[in-house]
């Protein structure tokens, strides 16, 4: 594997649709569980791959759970 990094699309330009289009196909919270998921990817090293999973391991959760958690508390939703 090479280390030149490919791109995948350019963002769209600031403009007044580019809130909705963050937002293309996010759920509704209904309280409980979300109806759909979005996919999302970052490239990490090994070694921080393995602390996460011993992290979660050592917590009884899945990577998934544990970074999901993590993601809500430094990223909570805003209420109007």
């Amino acid at each position: 594997m090479s280390g030149k990094r490919i791109g995948i699309g350019a963002r769209p330009m600031a403009d007044p649709h580019a809130e909705a289009w963050i937002r293309q196909g996010a759920s509704i919270d209904n309280g409980t569980v979300e109806r759909h998921t979005a996919r999302l990817t970052l490239d990490i090293t090994p070694a921080l791959r393995t602390r996460i999973k011993l992290a979660a391991f050592s917590q009884g959760v899945t990577v998934a759970e544990m970074l999901r958690e993590l993601l809500e508390r430094q990223f909570p939703e805003l209420k109007p």
